[in-house]
């Protein structure tokens, strides 16, 4: 289990209120309360029996590979699966829906073998060889890649193959559903569509029987009674085809849309870009006979110059890129915040979400069951080492890794033993990950980034007096107390005509470590050492003074 969702499905403790006692004001005011209110009442609204676990839904496209959209999806779902569990004490079921059965449309830029791949488009992707040569095919190779990175993760849930439910039976009875009303399918869709496509559109895609390509091609007869369609192919060839079986399936929004209605899908959210999608298979869903499921539109990520991210352009953050920089939790706190809102996804954003992590998971231990269920980290999770706590902020390791320009995690824990002794990588597991991660990032995004200004005279002034004052304080106790450090360096700034605190503290990180913002500093001097801090200002005055 999981560091996001350890604690995900677990049963309500005994004596745990439910939707029925708990007072409707003590339910958190967080996006996944919200939208466990909003699986409840589509319940309600089915009439569905308590025992019966609500169905949950995640969709991938196995043409590509997890990425970290794949990671928002299943870790936003995971949550608000959680809150409904809590909220209700009803149980739940997750299913990962791997649409596989897909034709590949093209041969994708980043495997190996690309030219065999080239006679296989059109072809399931279930049919279509696997170029890394590790299993049975493409499809199969996309699958293992997901599952292994859901895994990776610890997220609980079922993993369900198109492939398997069309060949298998599972959507037969559902498929002669989608017959029996294939025009009114049609007519619900047609007006979305150019006049070409209209010509010869409908929700049934069969394969070719002799070459094995899904086709796209006109319906000229639809037999409800047979469970049959007759087409003909490029050729003039003929075909009567059953849809069952694995003989045909259906186009994506019909697809979807008999999906929700055959295995009765009672929540999934989807990306803003599918919002129209998302009502044509909410009408096809009901066309079938069934109430579409409910639902969150999530918005969709922005690059560091706030153009929408897409994976052709490859102007985003890989789930890979971001772990190397700091834990999963901190992922999770990116995407638990205000998914309904546009957030720019680069790795300025990174150090941020790593210590607001830190922020909630220190308060959850305090906390009363109540207060927890405000709190991102019960839903997150506590670490993958049992625990998620640091004595030291990420932000505060950037700071310490640039002024000490820390090559290796030595460097780091060489200062972080003074401020917190007998620490160790041992004694503080999450701690030595967050090291790791700022060394990583120190070298990637600080240190080519570090920028002095010299300052300017009565700025130098405020300097030097600092440094003088440091000189003077007596023994170990304050030179170790951070909260002692901070209101010194306070008192220092206000002797200067710094036309406010925060310019003082400007002035602190811009001259002496080269960046716009910084630490609470009285910290940065408990933990980088006193006399290590004085060393530091008269290092940045001599070199503003050569200047």
């Amino acid at each position: 289990m999981s560091t996001l969702d350890a604690t995900a499905t677990a049963a309500p403790p005994a004596g745990a209120r439910t939707a029925s006692d708990r007072p409707a004001a003590a339910l958190p005011k967080l996006w996944p309360f919200e939208e466990a209110e909003k699986l409840r009442d589509h319940l309600d609204r089915k009439a569905t029996a308590g025992t019966v676990p609500a169905l949950l839904e995640t969709g991938y496209g196995p043409s590509g590979l997890p990425h970290i959209g794949t990671f928002g999806e299943v870790a936003r779902t995971t949550w608000v699966r959680r809150a409904f569990e809590a909220m209700t004490g009803r149980p739940t079921r997750l299913l990962a829906f791997s649409d596989d059965m897909d034709g590949l449309r093209k041969v994708p830029d980043n495997v190996p073998n690309r030219d065999k791949l080239a006679a296989f488009l059109g072809r399931p992707l279930t049919e279509v060889p696997d170029p890394f040569g590790t299993h049975p095919s493409f499809g199969a190779h996309n699958n293992a890649r997901l599952c292994a990175f859901l895994d990776g993760f610890g997220f609980e849930y079922e993993f369900a193959s198109s492939t398997e439910y069309y060949r298998s039976g599972r959507f037969d009875a559902a498929l002669r559903r989608v017959l029996e009303v294939h025009e009114e399918i049609v007519q619900v869709i047609l007006p979305t569509l150019g006049a070409e496509r209209r010509a010869t559109y409908s929700p049934v895609l069969p394969i070719h029987p002799e070459t094995g390509v899904v086709m796209q091609v006109r319906i000229d007869e639809v037999d409800p009674a047979a469970g049959t369609v007759r087409w003909q192919d490029e050729t003039g060839k003929r075909f009567e085809t059953p849809v069952t079986g694995g003989a045909a399936k259906l186009q994506w929004k019909a697809d979807w849309a008999m999906r929700w209605y055959a295995l009765g899908v009672d929540y999934e959210m989807s990306g803003k870009d599918l919002i129209d999608s998302v009502r044509l298979s909410g009408k096809i869903c009901r066309i079938l006979g069934a109430e579409p499921p409910a639902g969150l539109t999530y918005e969709l990520f922005l690059d560091e110059h706030a153009q929408k991210i897409s994976k052709s352009k490859g102007n985003g953050l890989s789930v890979e890129e971001w772990l190397r920089y700091a834990p999963p939790e901190s992922l999770a706190q990116y995407m638990f915040n205000q998914p309904t809102r546009a957030k720019r996804l680069f790795f300025d954003v990174i150090p941020r979400a790593a210590d607001e992590y830190l922020a909630h998971a220190a308060k959850l231990p305090e906390q009363d069951d109540d207060q927890r269920r405000s709190n991102p980290a019960w839903f997150i999770g506590t670490g993958r080492d049992g625990r998620a706590g640091s004595p030291v902020t990420f932000g505060m390791l950037l700071n310490l890794a640039s002024v000490a320009n820390a090559e290796t995690p030595d460097v780091l824990w060489a200062f972080l033993r003074r401020y917190s002794p007998g620490a160790s990588p041992e004694s503080e597991p999450y701690l030595a990950r967050l090291v790791e991660h700022a060394v990583a990032y120190y070298a990637d995004f600080v240190r080519p980034a570090k920028s002095f200004r010299a300052p300017e005279a009565f700025e130098r002034a405020a300097l030097a007096d600092l440094a003088e004052t440091l000189k003077g304080i007596g023994g170990e106790g304050i030179a170790a107390d951070a909260e002692a450090l901070q209101n010194l360096v306070f008192e220092v700034g206000k002797r200067h005509p710094f036309p406010s605190l925060r310019h003082w503290f400007g002035c602190l990180y811009e001259v002496l470590l080269g960046q716009k913002e910084g630490p609470r500093f009285g910290i940065f001097v408990a933990l980088y050492g006193v006399g290590e801090t004085v060393a530091l200002i008269e290092g940045a005055l001599a070199r503003s003074q050569d200047a």
